[in-house]
């Protein structure tokens, strides 16, 4: 029987797609075997633990035990709180580097955060319920705990300060404050023993302390109240005694608020001070780090996750049932001439000039509800489809060619499905396996919860609609006689340009002058930070889909089911 050159080169051809799943499951568990050996290091176990709170909410946590912490000899621990739309994980550099130096660390999901249920900011943003959890532990020495936030994590563990003054015996505050807007006034003897980790470029210096530069905070009247003097506090200066309770020590690493989570000084101020505040702990120097090691495993796991998407999707369009989609793609411009420039500048320029008008547009005429439940999701929603509407107004007035032809739309849903299921399978195993997910800094791919998944009902069909459009306008900017490799740089560029320069102006200015040009709205300044990496997937995987159906539908409902899932499981429910 003879084979054809045409059936032997389809064969190889479909090997090697085969090689990109499986080499994409590799880099997946070799990253999570990376990140679990670094949270495991020195004998520490890690528990994925729920608990009953408050009217009998479920609350979620990561419980880190060290081996020299039994019912027989317990170890003081330390209650850590992520901050806003973060979750349990994003405290991982703090709770493995408590742990080895012998803490019990509780590192708990807010209430509407992660796994935990609630609303955001219920409960006391689940605080009471986590240093309430904690001191109930056999392995906990009760007479020393800790207590540490970062952001809305300090306020968390402020109100169970609050609520059980008794209960702690210092605490860090990560780029947090005492006092308004959601946490009680601080004082020379309120809270007890308090370590004050704000760094010299946080965005939220007028937030948290009142002062418009975070470099001034020594000078806040605010935070001199709690340091009991009139005068600009002094950095690493110990105030007031520890045995009292009244110690106070201000850090000021250099770095931002999202940044404190990936500083070694952050990290290592605090545990200087618990080192210094809390009795019976093992001691490490300060810079004896190795948490960034466990970023390094999930961050390569990002990079496995997409290649198992991509690796699946290319066998699944060589089955039979989805051969009918198979295409070679036409790329719609000769070169790159007048016309196409104009049209990469507004498609790069137009989301970032969006991005803070539909934000604040979003935060102020569509509050959270029973059908917006996610602030942040519906945010991203408006700017989505705010910046779809005029891209397809500013398309037709400019009379583009289209570069695409239209794949059938049952088949493209089904295998954009399929081809999500094969990496969230992907992130299922590796959380069953070694409790991680797939993140790095800022940047996290999560499990939804069952909760987060009828969210997502809610905003998968507007963000997908707005992302087929934008794999749209990116097959219409292809260009004939582009490399592969260029189509994948053109696209990630045309994506990317308009926020990299938004950001490095708003940065650059900070870094210069101390000074937040965005102060306006500082949150959505670090939400915009992650629009780049998601963005640049989303390039990807539509390039990647394009070449290979000449069709933009696949890209845009694959991305549009992605950012979706991405959104809902990483931000807050405030309803």
């Amino acid at each position: 029987m003879q084979v054809t050159d045409q059936e032997l080169g389809h064969a190889i051809v479909t090997k090697r797609r085969g090689w990109l799943i499986l080499v994409g499951l590799a880099i997946v568990l070799a990253g999570a075997l990376i990140a679990q050996s670094i949270r495991t290091a020195d004998g520490t176990t890690v528990r994925d633990i729920r608990f009953a709170g408050t009217n009998g909410t479920i609350m979620s946590a990561l419980l880190y035990i060290p081996k020299n912490a039994t019912a027989a000899t317990p170890a003081p621990g330390i209650l850590a709180v992520h901050g806003y739309i973060n979750s349990r994980e994003t405290q991982d550099g703090f709770a493995i580097e408590f742990a080895r130096r012998g803490y019990v660390v509780l590192s708990l999901d807010q209430t509407g955060h992660g796994y935990s249920q609630g609303a955001a900011f219920s409960n006391g943003f689940g605080g009471p319920d986590g240093l309430r959890y904690l001191r109930s532990l056999p392995m906990v020495d009760t007479r020393q705990i800790g207590l540490e936030g970062h952001s809305m994590g300090g306020w968390t563990v402020l109100a169970a300060a609050a609520a059980m003054p008794k209960a702690y015996t210092s605490m860090v505050l990560e780029g947090s404050s005492t006092g308004a807007p959601f946490a009680q006034e601080g004082s020379p003897t309120w809270p007890r023993n308090v370590g004050i980790v704000f760094s010299r470029f946080d965005e939220f210096s007028n937030l948290m302390w009142g002062v418009a530069r975070a470099k001034d905070v020594a000078s806040s009247s605010k935070l001199q109240s709690v340091f009991g003097t009139q005068a600009p506090v002094v950095e690493n200066r110990l105030y007031g005694s520890i045995k009292d309770g009244t110690a106070r020590k201000l850090y000021q690493p250099n770095t931002t608020h999202p940044g404190d989570h990936i500083s070694t000084a952050a990290i290592g101020n605090a545990i200087e001070w618990f080192g210094a505040t809390l009795a019976g702990g093992t001691q490490r120097p300060a810079s004896d780090q190795i948490w960034y090691w466990k970023e390094v495993g999930t961050g390569i796991g990002l990079i496995g996750f997409v290649m198992i998407m991509l690796g699946t999707f290319d066998a699944l369009i060589r089955l039979p049932i989805f051969a009918s989609l198979h295409a070679a793609p036409i790329p719609a411009a000769a070169d790159r001439d007048g016309a196409w420039w104009k049209g990469f500048a507004l498609n790069t320029g137009l989301p970032a000039l969006l991005f803070f008008p539909t934000f604040i547009a979003a935060y102020l005429l569509l509050p959270a509800s029973q059908w917006l439940p996610q602030a942040v999701t519906t945010q991203i929603t408006l700017w989505a489809v705010t910046s779809a509407g005029l891209s397809l107004l500013i398309g037709r007035f400019m009379r583009r060619p289209a570069g695409t032809h239209q794949s059938d739309w049952f088949k493209s849903i089904l295998l954009a499905v399929a081809t999500v299921a094969a990496g969230y399978a992907a992130l299922l195993l590796i959380e069953q396996l070694f409790q991680t997910d797939f993140r790095f800094w800022v940047v996290a791919v999560k499990l939804p919860s069952v909760s987060q998944w009828g969210i997502a009902a809610i905003y998968v069909v507007p963000l997908t609609l707005a992302f087929l459009v934008t794999t749209r306008s990116l097959t219409s900017a292809t260009v004939r006689g582009d490399t592969a490799g260029l189509r994948y740089i053109a696209a990630i560029l045309t994506l990317t340009t308009g926020f990299i320069v938004m950001l490095a102006a708003i940065y650059g200015v900070l870094f210069m002058t101390g000074s937040l040009v965005t102060a306006f709205d500082p949150l959505s300044t670090v939400i915009a930070m992650q629009f780049v990496p998601v963005l640049i997937a989303v390039a990807i995987i539509a390039i990647f889909t394009w070449q290979r159906t000449g069709s933009h539908r696949l890209g845009g409902l694959i991305t549009g089911i992605l950012v979706t899932l991405y959104a809902v499981a990483g931000t807050a429910t405030q309803i």
